[in-house]
């Protein structure tokens, strides 16, 4: 059983397990973390890396778990039989917040890894307006090849490797509705992924679309190494333009 840091708790939103975490101090100004997971549903309840930012911003947190649905907008049974997982998100983890916490968009931020770093982008790409903010750490963006190589998962949920493609994160960047601020990072040595983070690089560029990121840090490739060594920087982001967001509207 994986021990919690102080401060984390298990909770049921509409049937599913999520797990939070209430710092010490929370932001006068109600700022709030939605972490998806990977698609090995390694969790935050025990990573001092994450723990400590978010203590430090006055974070608070709310991480769904879904298993590896790759937080798309379709049906996986292994999830539920009647919502998505980004439907789940929208219709159930953001009322949650608010009632719970009277925080609602532009002062929620959206933070994934790997799996979730994906999921992330793209429901922040798909719904601006309710995600301003959005930190990616590994995005696994170019997740259609898995299909190719015999992930059963992947293929239940599309069919074949062009549909998936088709619903990535690449696809769905508005060139005149943009998620205002975005970073993301991958290690140069994960192989796997850091082509298609150089392509949503030039991308964004192309378009004129304003981000941040950090393909350069090497830390052991893909995994927590790496993510708990990029926390700090993606946290301070978050942070930051949660604040930027809110002066915004004043």
């Amino acid at each position: 059983m994986t021990e919690m840091l102080p401060g984390w708790s298990e909770i049921e939103v509409d049937g599913h397990a999520c797990d939070v975490f209430e710092p010490k101090s929370p932001s006068e100004h109600g700022y709030v973390v939605i972490y998806l997971h990977g698609v090995h549903l390694n969790r935050l309840v025990d990573k001092p890396a994450f723990t400590e930012q978010f203590e430090r911003h006055g974070l608070r947190v709310i991480a769904p778990m879904t298993g590896p649905t790759w937080w798309t907008d379709r049906i996986s049974e292994t999830f539920d039989t009647k919502i998505s997982p980004e439907r789940y998100v929208l219709d159930c983890i953001l009322p949650y917040i608010e009632q719970r916490w009277s925080s609602r968009p532009p002062r929620i931020g959206l933070l994934g890894t790997s799996m979730g770093g994906q999921g992330a982008l793209r429901m922040a790409f798909k719904h601006p307006e309710r995600f301003p903010v959005v930190a990616a750490i590994s995005p696994a963006i170019d997740y259609h090849h898995r299909i190719d190589e015999g992930d059963r998962v992947l293929e239940a949920l599309y069919g074949d490797s062009e549909s998936a493609r088709q619903d990535t994160a690449l696809l769905h960047i508005h060139p005149l509705n943009w998620t205002r601020h975005i970073f993301f990072a991958c290690d140069p040595t994960d192989t796997r992924w850091i082509e298609s983070a150089e392509k949503l690089q030039m991308k964004l560029a192309s378009l004129g679309i304003p981000f941040e990121c950090d393909l350069e840090t090497e830390a052991g490739g893909h995994g927590f190494a790496y993510y708990n060594t990029m926390a700090a920087k993606a946290l301070d982001f978050i942070a930051q333009r949660l604040e930027r967001e809110r002066l915004r509207l004043v």
